[in-house]
């Protein structure tokens, strides 16, 4: 009896820290934007080297995605979690690292493209990416590992599902947080503005890598994988195979890109207070992480009202209504001219301020963008069967467009400003309206996906 009750404790305590570490993905994840502004004002408003950081952490999502997955098998669930929080503090260390050493040490000088001047490229930022990079290593394990460990603790089905869904709140809920937290402490920026302003949130986030290391250490895991032959599994075909994978893994690099582009741009538009010219003074960067923070939330609202919904709509149907939404929203938020604002309201910020009406039609794009990454995926690996777990790893390895996209619509955006560069996002909207309507359907049905069927061929 005692043996039941102590193994039921120890798997609360490790759903615990599932939950703790589906939170601290997008806790992570989300440092890198509103930091950016940090560095963009540094270096003469360039928010394409603002947004580096952002670039760095999703890059290392291209080298380590297929890797996480093969460690899920050599080394199980729990070693594979271990390593991703001891890499993840390891790169938060280096990046409150940044805030103390190297910022006199200029190591070389770059002329900007946005703004034709030439500017400093001190050591710390440097420092910074790295930190970033490695940080971008341990969401990616993370991510391989906290989904199915979830589902494992709940006992798969309904409870394991559950537990998911759960754990995508919590990761919502820090999203939205994330933002706010940042924009608070840097407050307006200034010369004076650096790294040492967000070192709280670095330290706090070492802390919750560091305890959920320890629990986890002393907590039992399945370990399915662990037990199955170690014999290599022949496959005649690949998921480069099926059409409608190939096309959803492309949907999914530019979903990420969406995702992220949107209120990474936004925050650096709402924060640029001599390029805004809307009326967003003083604590602009407080403001800025306030209101991209309520898009995040909106996510939170979309994933919950998604789960009730699909058991009576077709994941086919919400993909094609959230685009089409979104492309009008993102449209319209191009059109309308930024002198036409709406004050900020007093439970988001008490301040009194004038925000574009635009900055408010890109954060209820959060609702669309809520629904959009299980939805890709679910009609990508739809008929698969076995070559799923292969599509899985390539799939991780393609969240690299969240870096790169919103790269490049930064880059758009110093070239032909903010709004403008979010027709990039209107065009990727587009190619997701194309999946949904047309590029999901699974046009190889002919290739074996059953071991059975394929070994009687």
């Amino acid at each position: 009896m005692n043996q039941v009750k102590s193994s039921s404790n120890g798997r609360l305590i490790a759903i615990i820290a599932m939950f703790f570490l589906f939170a601290m993905i997008s806790f992570v994840t989300n440092l890198a934007a509103p930091i950016g502004t940090i560095w963009g004002y540094k270096f003469e408003g360039n928010s394409t080297l603002g947004m580096m950081g952002n670039m760095m952490n999703f890059l290392a999502y291209l080298f380590m995605g297929i890797p996480a997955g093969n460690l899920l098998v050599k080394i199980g669930y729990k070693k594979t979690a271990l390593w991703a929080m001891a890499i993840g503090f390891v790169g938060l260390f280096i990046q409150w690292l940044s805030s103390v050493v190297g910022a006199d040490v200029n190591l070389f000088e770059m002329t900007s493209a946005e703004t034709l001047q030439t500017v400093q490229v001190p050591l710390n930022f440097i420092i910074y990416l790295l930190g970033a990079f490695i940080c971008g290593f341990c969401v990616c394990m993370l991510n391989t590992v906290v989904n199915p460990m979830l589902n494992l603790l709940g006992g798969g089905g309904n409870k394991g599902n559950q537990l998911i869904q759960t754990g995508g709140s919590l990761n919502s809920l820090s999203a939205t947080l994330t933002p706010f937290f940042v924009g608070a402490l840097i407050g307006a920026l200034s010369p004076d503005t650096a790294m040492s302003s967000v070192a709280p949130l670095l330290w706090i986030a070492m802390g919750v890598f560091a305890v959920a290391f320890v629990i986890i250490s002393f907590v039992a895991i399945p370990e399915p994988n662990l037990t199955k032959s170690g014999k290599k599994v022949k496959y005649a075909h690949s998921p480069w195979n099926f059409r409608h994978l190939v096309l959803g893994v492309v949907g999914i690099f530019f979903y990420v890109g969406i995702e992220v582009g949107i209120p990474a741009t936004l925050n650096f538009y709402l924060a640029d207070q001599s390029a805004n010219g809307a009326g967003v003074v003083g604590e602009a960067s407080a403001i800025a992480g306030a209101i991209v923070a309520i898009y995040w939330l909106l996510m939170l609202v979309g994933r919950f009202c998604s789960s009730i919904i699909s058991g009576a709509v077709s994941t086919r149907a919400q993909i094609i209504t959230v685009s089409t939404v979104a492309i009008i929203l993102v449209v319209a938020a191009i059109v309308i001219p930024k002198t036409v604002t709406l004050p900020v309201p007093e439970f988001i910020y008490a301040g009194g301020a004038q925000v574009p009406v635009s900055a408010f039609l890109l954060v209820v794009c959060g609702l669309c963008t809520s629904v959009m990454w299980g939805g890709i995926f679910n009609l990508a690996v739809e008929g698969l069967g076995k070559y799923t777990a292969q599509a899985s790893g390539i799939f991780m390895m393609m969240v690299v467009g969240g870096g790169i996209m919103p790269l490049i619509q930064s880059y758009i955006a110093g070239v032909a400003g903010y709004m403008a560069s979010y027709w990039l996002i209107v065009a990727m909207l587009a190619y997701l309206l194309f999946y949904g309507v047309s590029g999901s359907k699974n046009v190889n049905k002919d290739i074996p996906v059953d071991d059975a069927v394929e070994d009687a061929l």
